[in-house]
């Protein structure tokens, strides 16, 4: 009897000093902390592109260096830079069984001056059909590393405009068509000349090597660009789109969670801690990142967007986009039994959120990637304005995200547990 309640003694005690260390490292105060710095307005609203987003990227990097991160590949810089092309249409000419198509019914996204293609030129020809999501399966194309014709039913025209910015910005060598139409053409030409120039962004990264299985990785991750400043668009004369909420928050989350896994210093599998850029233009930053992996090698991926207010459940809740994937939900819930804590499946599915965030890229490839979130996508008041500044943050809630964070996913830091992979057949 004396051995088992030393036995009970001895658990009760690393309990509580489990407990007090998580409470050190994740605290209210310290989100405040870093939540202020990002949605400072002398962030600028660290739209990409801007002095505002590599001031963002500076402090981040700061952050990793302070907490003792390795640097990607051992490299020496905590940024992970890459190149993107603005392209700025000059001229679009579309015929299609010898029929023009209107240049405004016409979106070319390509890193070629001159673009001169027919259906012999090997472009994969797919369509975006009626009731479908058109900007998630926009972007899935403009993801991909293929050359796409993409005919978009006429039922999204008045839509389609917001496809063709004047100036778009791309990211591979590849070319991505769309066109809206009815037709099914089995003869086309497509001539378009821009004017292209590059661009350098910057993702921020750093490294927490695994003790026993540094080839298995463990992604944490948040995007740090927001919005900018919108001079045309002010709200009592405040023009700066702080994103204390999208996506500073999730970015605080991931700076926390190096903190506290650098600390407890027991990961098995490597973890990587991931700001990203470019999200808020199509998830650039994610997309250059993921393509430096080998998918089967990435066990989980946990993206953190937007926590800073409460679920439509209330406070200690969250919701996981594409919940049903996998079953990388049920296991962090599964480690966190008698915490009061909740994850919940997405309520939001009609808005494709699992694939309209920085986890798709690896979730379309198989990867158990899924986003935490709490924002309330139907009825959140400040998205996407300038009222999302960091006096409307539940700044102690989103400590108890973080941690919950932190606890649910212990069994996959350690390799002791592994998510099912995301059915790819099964994606559309």
């Amino acid at each position: 009897m004396k051995k088992v309640n030393l036995l009970l003694l001895g658990m009760l005690l690393t309990t509580f000093s489990f407990s007090q260390q998580i409470n050190k490292i994740i605290n209210a105060k310290e989100v405040e902390r870093i939540e202020k710095v990002l949605a400072a307005d002398d962030m600028q609203g660290r739209a990409t592109f801007t002095p505002g987003n590599d001031k963002a990227a500076a402090f981040i990097a700061d952050e990793f260096k302070k907490t003792g991160l390795q640097t990607w590949m051992n490299n020496g810089s905590y940024l992970q830079p890459f190149v993107m092309v603005k392209t700025s249409p000059v001229s679009i000419s579309v015929k299609m069984e010898g029929m023009a198509i209107d240049a405004k019914n016409v979106s070319v996204l390509t890193s070629q001056p001159d673009l001169h293609i027919s259906e012999r030129s090997g472009f994969e020809k797919v369509r975006i059909p009626k009731g479908a999501t058109l900007f998630t399966e926009a972007r899935k194309y403009m993801g991909a590393n293929k050359n796409y014709l993409v005919l978009v039913d006429s039922s999204f025209a008045a839509s389609f405009g917001r496809l063709q910015p004047r100036s778009a910005i791309f990211q591979t060598d590849k070319t991505v068509i769309f066109v809206l139409t009815a037709l099914d053409p089995q003869t086309y030409t497509v001539d378009a000349k821009h004017i292209i120039t590059e661009q350098k962004l910057q993702n921020v990264l750093g490294i927490l090597p695994g003790k026993s299985r540094k080839n298995e990785y463990v992604i944490f991750s948040g995007h740090y660009d927001h919005l900018g400043i919108n001079s045309r668009n002010m709200v009592n004369n405040d023009s700066i789109y702080n994103g204390a909420n999208d996506d500073a928050a999730g970015t605080t989350a991931m700076i926390m969670l190096a903190k506290y896994f650098k600390a407890l210093n027991n990961n098995e599998r490597t973890l990587v801690f991931a700001a990203f850029t470019a999200e808020e233009m199509g998830g650039f930053g994610a997309q250059y990142f993921s393509k430096q992996f080998n998918p089967a090698d990435v066990k989980a991926m946990f993206n953190i967007e937007m926590i800073g207010t409460e679920s439509k459940w209330g406070t200690n809740s969250a919701y996981i986009t594409g919940y049903e994937k996998t079953d990388m939900g049920k296991i962090l819930q599964g480690n966190l039994k008698g915490s009061g804590f909740t994850f919940y499946p997405d309520p939001y599915t009609s808005q494709n959120l699992f694939y309209r965030s920085d986890n798709a890229t690896l979730a379309r490839l198989g990867v158990p990637a899924h986003t935490i979130s709490t924002s309330k996508m139907d009825s959140e008041p400040n998205y996407h304005k300038a009222s999302d500044e960091i006096g409307t943050l539940d700044i102690e809630n989103m400590a108890r995200i973080i941690k919950a964070i932190a606890l649910s996913s212990k069994g996959i830091v350690s390799g002791k547990e592994t998510p099912s992979r995301v059915d790819v057949a099964g994606l559309r």
